[in-house]
Parts: C-alpha cells; sequence; structure tokens
C-alpha cells in the first residue's frame, strides 16, 4: 500500500471531549496500515444528536458546517464510530433533500464515508492489522454500526490478533441501552438494558469488552465500575493500538 494514501480521520465530539486516546489510537493504526493520516481543521459537531432530537434544522445548521469542511479534503473519511457514521452516510442525504447543491455535496461525501473497523475490513489481505495480546475478549455490537451500517464481521478483526481468544457472548447484538438521548429519557429502561448486558459479559469470562462506538464504550464502562466487575472496556482501535505495539 502507497504510503502516500491520504484518509482523513473524523475523531467525533465525543471522542474529542471525552477521551482524545481513542482518536490518538486510531491514527496510530492507520498510519502503521500505511495511511497518511490528516484531521480536517474546523470539525466540530456532525448534527446527530439534535438530530435525533428532532432538531432538523438545527442538525442541518451543524451538517452545513460539516460538509464544508469534509467537501474540500481527498480520500476516504474514516470516523471511529457507527452512530457517526451513519449520521453522515445515512442522514445528510435525507437532510438536504430540498437543497439540490447540498445533497449532491452530501452524497459525495457520504460515498467517501467509513467506520474505522469496516474500513480495516475492506483493506486487502495483507494490509489487517493484527499483531499479539494475550487476553479473553467479548464484543458489543453498537447499534448503529449493526443495525446501520450492517458491519457484521468486526470480531475478525480480533480473533485475527495472536494470543486473543474472542469468547461468545449472549445476545451480543442486544443494545447496551446507552442510545444517546435514550439513556436520559428513558433512564430506568436504559439501566436494566445495561444490567443484562453486563451479567452476560460477567458470565462470558472475558477479561476485556470492546466496542466501536465511545457511548457505548463508556456507558458500559461505568456500569462495570459500579458493579466492580473485572473488565477492562476498551474501543476497538485501543486494543489494536495496544496488540501492535
Amino acid at each position: 500500500m502507497p504510503t502516500s494514501s491520504i484518509v482523513q480521520l473524523v475523531p467525533t465530539c465525543l471522542v474529542n471531549d471525552l477521551d482524545p486516546e481513542v482518536g490518538f489510537a486510531s491514527a496510530r493504526v492507520l498510519a502503521r496500515m500505511g495511511f497518511h493520516v490528516e484531521v480536517p481543521r474546523g470539525l466540530t459537531c456532525c448534527g446527530q444528536p439534535a438530530h435525533n432530537a428532532g432538531f432538523a434544522d438545527e442538525a442541518r445548521a451543524v451538517a452545513r458546517h460539516t460538509l464544508a469542511v469534509l467537501a474540500d479534503t481527498t480520500g476516504p473519511i474514516v470516523v471511529p464510530s457507527g452512530s457517526c457514521a451513519d449520521m453522515i452516510v445515512h442522514q445528510y442525504p435525507w437532510l438536504f433533500e430540498g437543497d439540490p447543491d447540498r445533497r449532491d455535496r452530501a452524497r459525495a461525501v457520504a460515498e467517501r464515508t467509513v467506520e474505522f473497523s469496516q474500513f480495516l475490513l475492506q483493506q486487502p489481505p495483507g494490509c489487517a492489522t493484527c499483531g499479539a495480546l494475550d487476553a479473553r475478549v467479548a464484543y458489543h455490537s453498537s447499534c448503529h454500526l449493526l443495525r446501520g451500517l450492517g458491519v457484521t464481521n468486526t470480531p475478525s478483526l480480533l480473533s485475527s490478533t495472536r494470543g486473543t481468544t474472542v469468547v461468545p457472548l449472549e445476545d451480543q447484538e442486544e443494545c447496551c441501552g446507552f442510545g444517546g438521548l435514550f439513556s436520559i429519557k428513558n433512564a430506568e429502561i436504559s439501566g436494566r438494558m445495561l444490567d443484562r448486558k453486563l451479567s452476560a459479559v460477567a458470565a462470558s469470562g472475558a477479561e476485556r469488552l470492546v466496542s466501536c462506538d465511545l457511548g457505548c464504550v463508556l456507558h458500559l464502562e461505568g456500569g462495570a465500575r459500579r458493579r466492580a466487575l473485572s473488565v477492562r472496556v476498551q474501543h476497538l482501535a485501543c486494543f489494536l493500538d495496544e496488540a501492535l505495539g
């Protein structure tokens, strides 16, 4: 793979504000694969929180700015979040359906946008990350990555890591209860869903729990701490970065 291959990394506002290491880890993994990683200047939020809350005009205003930033870049746009990637890929074209100029720009940006694990899985054999890490790992399928983008084979990135055993997780495809505003508006239901997920994690015997969305990671990590579970919750980028050493 040419070292000049450029990718645009969109860290997301959760990563920027709450766990920048996910962004740094994503950049390091991509760089080890031979990509030149750029982070477009001027990025803010993708607009998903406003969109999910029903504030389409406000979401559109944020999306206009993001489109203006991304449209002038080159190469694939890699997002370490299934929910934010889904927002750009599926919701941006919908938001601008009545604005032909921005609709075309939104579609062009959407076609270049791919979630982090999805991007890694698209690389040719021999370019895949692997590394080595002695760990028993369970994988949590984040909802937007699984249902929105249709990505189902992310665990193969874990199983290809030497020394790593991927353990089965009961009801793996069930939501963890985060769901952005869902966990705020329906806190009791969210908490019960989280407890159900963490009980499955405890029963699996996993030492680590890996997911691809920081919202899920933070939600699960907080719940694991409250239950005093001896499991380390990680974003996939951080796990792979550690494995590649």
